[in-house]
């Protein structure tokens, strides 16, 4: 059992003990960094019980019980834990234990969401927004700002995509979409009102669309040309924030982009040099 797991059970310790190793739980950040008379001056206890504490865990002493504390600690930063999308941290959570929580959240959101992602899906959305002469976005929330991101990733390609939900025009940008265009809709729960009406409009003119989300069960899904699922893992309101779908969009987003930069990887780059040029001769930046 390492250290840490041993802090946490307790096993036969005393009221001061327990004392301490809350103490030490709680500030794990902060007790590394402590000789044993601060230590005993947080805890309101004495070198002796601190001492005893150590060697009651299998240490000679303080010092050999630290260097076995930093390890430990060290050792739980690279160790994944289960984090709950809604509530990924509490009150009680130091800002390291809230930054390895959103740490283990990242990480475990697109590894879910690599799983779900299929290769024909992927190489069919890239072939759609490559030949399309116009890529409408549309996103409202929290997923709009993911399609400003994407936006401003396709300049570097020299494609100029078009916010659909800007200023409330989403109908009109629509309706001034051709068969050559292509829509691309990020919506979490897929049941916008506004999104389902303007589908049924492109779908009914042949105009390719696209729709992130995770619920592939909503009747959005069906009327899209290609639909990419996302993990169903948050609460619809009772949330802190939406953390996990909008790294989930944003990893299948860059993913897509870099599927595009990759099948001209030399023009793109030769793209990038002429334009870094121009910047430095012309002071633009």
């Amino acid at each position: 059992m390492s250290l840490l797991k041993k802090l946490q059970a307790k096993q036969n310790f005393t009221d001061t003990e327990e004392r301490i190793a809350d103490y030490i739980l709680a500030n794990l950040d902060d007790v590394p960094d402590m000789v044993i008379q601060q230590l005993a001056e947080k805890t309101f206890t004495s070198h002796s019980a601190i001492i005893r504490l150590s060697q009651k865990l299998g240490f000679s002493g303080y010092r050999s019980f630290k260097v076995a504390l930093i390890h430990d600690i060290q050792s739980d930063k690279h160790a994944p834990t289960i984090v709950d999308p809604n509530f990924p941290f509490l009150p009680m959570d130091s800002s390291m234990a809230i930054a390895k929580k959103m740490a283990d959240l990242t990480i475990e959101t697109i590894r879910k969401t690599l799983v779900k992602l299929e290769k024909d899906k992927l190489n069919k959305a890239a072939d759609l927004l490559d030949k399309a002469d116009k890529i409408f976005l549309f996103g409202t929330g929290d997923s709009q700002i993911r399609a400003r991101s994407y936006q401003n990733k396709f300049i570097k390609i020299n494609k100029h995509l078009i916010i659909g939900d800007e200023y409330g025009e989403s109908a009109w940008n629509a309706l001034s979409m051709g068969k050559a265009d292509c829509a691309l809709f990020i919506s979490y729960g897929g049941n916008s009102p506004t999104h389902k009406k303007i589908i049924k409009y492109l779908n009914a003119m042949n105009i390719p669309c696209i729709l992130l989300t995770a619920n592939t069960e909503q009747e959005t899904s069906k009327l899209c040309d290609l639909a990419i699922e996302v993990p169903y893992d948050e609460f619809d309101f009772f949330k802190v924030g939406t953390f996990s779908s909008q790294i989930s969009f944003e990893y299948i987003l860059d993913t897509l982009f870099s599927i595009l930069y990759a099948r001209e990887y030399t023009k793109n780059l030769n793209s990038l040099k002429k334009k870094t040029e121009a910047v430095k001769k012309w002071e633009l930046l």
